[in-house]
């Protein structure tokens, strides 16, 4: 069988084995992340295997790199990078994705036995020791609210820059001068 004989073989039983599993997705028909543990999990990480053109005769690639991953210490993600990597040379010219997920879903607790969540450096600061932070959050005043009707009648007045056109409030003088009979000249 050629390599992508063995890919397709291989995508159609992960898709078949992971149908409507929430841990798995398939970024591409080559690409694959699996979320091993629960997102509440602290010791959760998403796995992101992508297979070059001659897999499984060569070796996928293995990302760690995910942002799910970033409360990871660098340390903790060699060493599982460095574990999957032995897993992945015991198993080469094999399908192996199914196998890698497994082991790593199996061995969660030993692979992050290690781990350190890093802690991020966002720090919260209190408003009573920054008083002048505290004038910025003034409220900010309310603009009278028009109904649809006094929308309507504003926008047929105007047009379509919101300008009122010239004369809007003039008189018809025509209608005046019909009504009064106006002054003939002699």
């Amino acid at each position: 069988m050629t390599a992508n004989e063995d890919q397709e073989m291989e995508l159609e039983a992960l898709r078949s084995i992971y149908e409507g599993d929430d841990c798995f997705k398939e970024l591409s028909p080559v690409s694959f992340q699996y979320r091993i543990g629960d997102h509440e999990d602290p010791k959760a990480f998403l796995l992101e295997i992508s297979w070059p053109e001659t897999y499984p005769e060569t070796a996928p690639r293995i990302s760690l790199d995910a942002f799910f991953n970033n409360r990871i210490s660098p340390e903790t993600k060699q060493a599982i990078l460095a574990k999957l990597e032995e897993q992945v040379e015991s198993n080469l010219g094999t399908a192996m994705m199914y196998t890698l997920f497994e082991w790593a879903k199996e061995n969660q607790e030993s692979l992050m036995e290690n781990h350190q969540p890093v802690v991020s450096a966002v720090t919260l600061i209190s408003s009573s020791e920054t008083p002048n932070l505290v004038s910025t959050n003034k409220k900010k005043e309310k603009k009278e609210q028009l109904t649809k009707a006094q929308k309507r009648k504003i926008t047929g007045r105007t047009d379509n820059k919101g300008e009122l056109p010239r004369g809007w409030n003039w008189v018809d003088v025509i209608k005046v001068k019909c009504k009064t009979g106006g002054k003939e000249e002699d």
